[in-house]
């Protein structure tokens, strides 16, 4: 018998979980399926990150720790409203041999069709990265083409002589980015830039 972790959401306060939970334990219950434990994040956007639902952070954290063996949702929309988090988030399951269940969309990733719809999850998560790059690249050539410098702006001399002066009187990286109103990173790279 498997071992489900149920995740429930909506996405504002004075909404119910309990359609969801009813629909997935009847689904469920037909599978011959043992439900293990549920998480719920009530009024919490599906386009927040992990870290903004403490529930779908605990699932994972659970998954990582192998508390179940399927994760069942009502829908895709329930996870996230991102491909890319979408595709992440199904990465990082299939990595610890959890299966997916999604109720609205009939995809089971135990079965050799739910595996096969994952995978054409998957194929568009990287095309629309592929995509994404492409248009990066092609803004930065764009940028230069027009003359826009990119990249960190270069240090001017006085501040690089006023770092290398401080570290010749042994002063510390930390004190001497706090001093000359630089990060530390740049502390670093004018040290490297003037040998010392």
């Amino acid at each position: 018998m498997k071992r489900v972790a149920i995740y429930l959401r909506v996405s504002t306060s004075g909404q119910t979980v309990e359609n969801q939970h009813l629909a997935l334990i009847e689904a469920l219950s037909r599978k011959n399926c043992q439900v293990v434990a549920e998480y719920v994040d009530h009024g919490v956007s599906g386009t927040k990150g992990r870290s903004q639902r403490p529930q779908f952070d605990a699932l994972l954290k659970d998954a990582t720790r192998g508390k179940f063996d399927v994760i069942a949702a009502w829908s895709v929309d329930r996870l996230g409203r991102s491909l890319k988090d979408l595709i992440g988030f199904l990465t990082d399951i299939q990595a610890q041999g959890i299966d997916l269940f999604l109720y609205q969309q009939a995809l089971d990733t135990s079965t050799p069709t739910g595996r096969a719809m994952f995978g054409m999850l998957s194929i568009f998560g990287e095309f629309e990265a592929s995509m994404i790059r492409e248009r990066v690249h092609a803004g930065l050539a764009r940028a230069r083409a027009n003359g826009k410098r990119l990249g960190r702006p270069p240090l001017s001399k006085y501040v690089r002589g006023q770092i290398l002066e401080a570290r010749a009187h042994g002063h510390g990286i930390k004190k001497i980015a706090r001093d000359c109103k630089v990060g530390v990173g740049t502390v670093y790279r004018a040290l490297e830039a003037g040998n010392v």
